[in-house]
């Protein structure tokens, strides 16, 4: 029996995660649920799967909390903010933590539960975008396990070689090719991007996603996170890792080896299946998805890229390539621009240019230690929202 917390248990990965744990109770326990401000949710989620903790943001959502708990006669400690955060990802009992907060609020917690030796299973791609070097030291350092979720990340750890080990580079691979479904807007013409609505950019054709990650996805900034994050992972320059457009996403990711081979993971477009395969790993479980119908697929397509659609990939590279905070510079931008874009303060092409512009105007440092790399991420967040105000 595993114990699991769940950080972010009320967005798409969290709920995944439970609705796997609810087909396996009998080799996984939910110790912990959190949740930012989705009360309702979040005890539906506790009433369901009884833990023993729960976190929100603040203190008059843990009261609500706490009274509609007593009334159903269920005790569970009610935590709150970062902090509460950080303790339930290192509760000694814990041997799981889903790392699923969507954003730069998950890399504390994130880096505590690598610091408490946990097994990681690793939605919460800022933690790597922002402070990869700091973190592949942390669980290195206190002998944490590691394990992708992103769907493509997963399915590149599921091709590499049985010596493969995280964070180092294997001189067997020639590079690796990440996939993209193109988003919302692949095929819309150039000239209509200025005027497409949030409503149409949440609308992802392929993935059922939360909507910062749907128009990341549209941008194809999201991609470009994971560029960043598959250097850290895989331990790969920029130049051996590769994106191709590929509008099924049943390919969802490819790992070419120096000696002609080329290994591809596929499967259906649900993120119930690289959660499964980490929750078990090295062991397999069933997800409750559906195995993959070749002949009802019939084809799968591939193509290059359009830089001039996506510059928010380029932009991603360009950080990789800086190196230093330049990536935390990057990802706190695109947060605070997809979120003006969200509010309909910002038309979607503005998201890239803020975003530039935030890079040419913060200079990169050494990412040596955490306060550096949340000093930018502030930094950053507050140009990116003058900018916004005074374009």
């Amino acid at each position: 029996m595993k114990n699991i917390v769940i950080l972010g248990a009320t967005g798409s990965i969290g709920l995944s995660t439970l609705d796997i744990i609810a087909r396996h109770r009998e080799n996984f326990r939910v110790l912990a649920l959190t949740a930012h401000k989705n009360i309702d949710r979040l005890y539906d989620l506790c009433a369901l799967h009884r833990p023993e903790y729960a976190v929100v943001a603040d203190e008059a959502s843990a009261k609500l909390l706490q009274q509609r708990l007593q009334k159903i006669n269920l005790t569970i400690e009610v935590l709150i903010g970062n902090a509460g955060l950080e303790t339930v990802a290192s509760l000694p009992q814990a041997d799981i933590v889903m790392a699923a907060i969507v954003g730069a609020v998950g890399l504390l917690p994130t880096l505590a539960a690598a610091k408490a030796g946990k097994r990681v299973l690793l939605a919460n791609k800022e933690a790597l975008v922002m402070a990869g070097a700091l973190f592949m030291k942390e669980v290195r350092d206190h002998n944490a396990t590691l394990l992708p979720i992103d769907s493509e990340h997963n399915a590149i750890f599921q091709c590499l070689p049985t010596d493969f080990k995280m964070g180092e580079r294997n001189a067997k691979i020639a590079r690796i090719l990440l996939t993209a479904s193109g988003g919302a807007f692949r095929e819309l013409p150039l000239t209509d991007l200025p005027n497409v609505t949030p409503a149409q950019a949440i609308t992802h054709p392929n993935w059922n996603m939360g909507p910062k990650i749907t128009v990341d996805c549209a941008t194809m900034m999201n991609k470009g996170l994971e560029v960043i994050e598959a250097h850290w992972l895989f331990g790969l320059p920029a130049d051996q890792i590769k994106v191709l457009l590929h509008p099924q996403s049943t390919v969802h990711s490819l790992v070419e080896y120096k000696d002609g081979s080329t290994l591809a993971h596929l499967g259906c477009s649900d993120m119930r299946v690289p959660i499964a395969h980490a929750l078990a790993w090295p062991e397999r479980i069933a997800s409750g998805v559906n195995n993959l119908d070749l002949l009802t697929l019939g084809k799968l397509d591939f193509a290059v890229l359009d830089t001039e659609r996506y510059p928010c990939l380029n932009l991603a590279y360009q950080a990789l390539q800086t190196g230093g905070t330049a990536p935390t510079i990057l990802n706190a931008a695109n947060e605070i621009a997809v979120q003006a874009f969200l509010d309909g303060k910002m038309a979607f092409t503005d998201i890239a240019i803020t975003v530039d512009k935030v890079l040419n105007k913060l200079p990169s440092r050494p990412a040596t230690n955490l306060d550096i790399i949340l000093q930018d991420n502030a930094a950053a967040r507050e140009c990116a929202q003058l900018l916004n105000r005074h374009p």
